[in-house]
């Protein structure tokens, strides 16, 4: 399979949820911030002017509210495993680039942020 050089990017999409190692983070919660980028021909969209055909980015980022603030993981390592899964159920796209931000984790020390990202392709 050949990278596709088309993509869709949605960046800094920000879903309270309840993730985390730590009881507190987890009864609580907080914000995490989520980037990901489609790889994929988007080539029929922009002949057909069709949304149906490529992503909707829209439906994207409502499944992706939904899949994170649904479950409760430990990792951002699971929680990137799962959002990238989930990018990954459309067809269309080869592969797949996932950034979960956590930039409110329980360091002891300032920061900015916290981040884990995964690459994924369609097998």
């Amino acid at each position: 399979m050949v990278d596709q050089p088309d993509r869709i990017t949605l960046t800094g999409l920000r879903v309270h949820a309840h993730h985390g190692v730590y009881e507190s983070e987890r009864r609580t919660g907080q914000d995490f911030l989520i980037d990901v980028t489609l790889h994929l021909d988007t080539s029929a969209a922009a002949k057909s002017d069709d949304v149906a055909d490529t992503v909707h980015y829209g439906a994207l980022a409502e499944a992706l509210v939904r899949l994170v603030s649904a479950m409760r993981v430990n990792l951002l390592e699971t929680l990137a495993e799962r959002i990238a899964a989930e990018c990954l159920r459309d067809g269309r796209v080869d592969r797949c680039e996932v950034t979960v931000h956590k930039p409110q984790a329980p360091i002891p020390y300032q920061f900015t942020d916290v981040a884990v990202t995964v690459v994924r392709r369609r097998t």
